[in-house]
């Protein structure tokens, strides 16, 4: 019986790079670097609003409320704002699996299945194939906006953003060379990062980055028990500190909260389907004993998020799950529905394509509403809570740290990309000389006067009560 799967097409290199520098006479590298308030289609504020609609809506007024403290805080919260503005751009055509949201603070450290500290993407919410630019866009303007509210020089604020756009065409260039299974293996782990930037800084920002490490080496599911548990009757439970960590009693009614109890339950027990066999193996070796509602981030802010405690041998042997709602990605009406109709699908499938190393309890299920007035289905993704964790501590990290964390962002986002869309034509697009990476620092100044506006439109809508906000939380 003749296959009905279609032929995976196989172009020569030459062929790939011949698609790069064609893409690159129909859009210009400098063009990229073009923002025109004019091509705007959308008011920030109304597309902030049209996304509370769908959210916990008492947790709504967090989420403005983180977003209000600094442009920064404002521009990660700010996803659906940005996807709206780059989609009227020009479009280099050449696709990737895109983060979605790749700001500096989406990157970071985490343990690997193999129990190294490994550095990549670690946010995965809006992911969806797109431009390979978007993405790069994203994560130079973040280290613009971020280095104004440490108030660099311009000068810094320059070198800085080409540094980024510079490390990204230099990877990809290395990546276009290597092997499909090379491109695939690579990561950074510690030792290569030092081995690959260590001689370009200084020991003091060698120490500070062990100390990041042994941070992040503590923050592990034990480190979780005693902080986010209580004792009783012998066993953990989880605390409470609302509104940030509430147990699900708090939040429903008895009634309610045993039939969400059940809800989950049954949804964790199906959830395992998405696992390998192994570690459906392993998860089934724990029993739920808690759930509890949690408040995430600043754009996630009002996601419907939980944490699930299981205990496996004992009370020393915790499991925290977190079960994060997936709705369809910021990036979707600008660029092709989805193929995968489950949202938390869509998430783990692009994390698993960009990422070098995934958790190993990632996987995805869809949930009857929770809430007795929602009425509708849920989509949500599961991943351990806590399996170490390490990330850039903005306010203190120095001029030459901030110099050495862009160009392991610009590698790390170049490796994701070579991973998911065609590395030689994106090479060919960016060419060996510093085109692009000035096109991106211009973007990233302009896009960061952009923010600065659009946070002080927020600021003043909460400050003549048009939007509602709660501050320190």
């Amino acid at each position: 019986m003749a296959s009905t799967i279609a032929p995976v097409p196989h172009p020569s290199a030459a062929e790939r790079a011949a698609q790069g520098k064609q893409a690159r006479k129909k859009v210009p590298r400098s063009q990229l670097g073009e923002w025109d308030l004019s091509h705007r289609t959308a008011e920030p504020l109304a597309l902030l609003e049209q996304q509370a609609t769908t959210r916990v809506q008492d947790l709504v007024p967090i989420r403005y409320g983180r977003m209000a403290v600094s442009p920064f805080t404002f521009y990660r919260g700010a996803a659906a704002v940005m996807a709206s503005d780059l989609a009227a751009a020009s479009r280099s055509g050449l696709e990737v699996q895109l983060c979605g949201d790749a700001h500096l603070a989406n990157l970071g450290g985490f343990a690997s299945p193999e129990r190294s500290l490994v550095f990549d993407l670690n946010d995965f919410d809006e992911t969806l194939p797109g431009p390979f630019e978007w993405d790069v866009k994203r994560l130079v303007a973040s280290f613009e906006v971020a280095a104004r509210h440490r108030e660099l020089s311009d000068k810094a604020l320059k070198n800085l953003t080409l540094a980024v756009g510079r490390s990204y065409r230099v990877a990809m260039r290395t990546f276009s060379g290597m092997s499909n299974l090379d491109t695939w293996y690579a990561q950074l782990d510690i030792p290569t990062v030092v081995a690959q930037w260590g001689e370009e800084v200084t020991n003091q920002t060698l120490k500070n980055l062990q100390r990041t490490v042994t941070r992040a080496q503590s923050k592990d599911r034990l480190r979780a028990l005693a902080k986010l548990t209580r004792d009783v009757d012998g066993e953990p439970r989880l605390s409470s500190d609302p509104p940030l960590l509430v147990p699900i009693e708090e939040v429903f009614s008895e009634v309610d909260a045993e039939r969400i109890q059940t809800t989950i339950r049954d949804a964790l027990r199906s959830y395992r389907r998405t696992l390998s066999g192994d570690r459906r193996h392993l998860l089934e070796s724990y029993r739920l004993v808690d759930l509890a509602r949690k408040v995430v981030g600043v754009g996630s802010v009002g996601m419907r998020a939980w944490v699930a405690l299981l205990i496996g041998r004992d009370n020393d042997d915790p499991l925290f799950l977190q079960i994060k709602e997936a709705e369809a990605s910021v990036l979707e009406p600008f660029l092709k529905k989805s193929k995968f109709s489950n949202h938390g699908q869509r998430v783990v499938e692009g994390q698993r394509r960009m990422q070098s190393s995934s958790d190993i309890f990632l996987g995805w299920q869809r949930v009857e509403a929770l809430e007795a007035s929602d009425g509708r289905m849920h989509d949500y993704y599961m991943r351990q809570l806590w399996d170490w964790k390490a990330s850039a501590n903005l306010e203190t990290m120095t001029l030459e740290g901030f110099g050495y964390y862009a160009q392991i962002c610009g590698w790390t986002l170049a490796r994701a990309h070579a991973r998911s869309g065609d590395r030689i034509a994106i090479d060919a697009y960016l060419g060996s000389s510093d085109g692009f990476d000035r096109a991106m620092a211009a973007f990233a100044t302009a896009y960061a006067d952009q923010n600065e506006r659009d946070h002080a439109a927020l600021t003043t809508a909460i400050a003549t009560g048009a939007i509602e906000a709660t501050s320190g939380i």
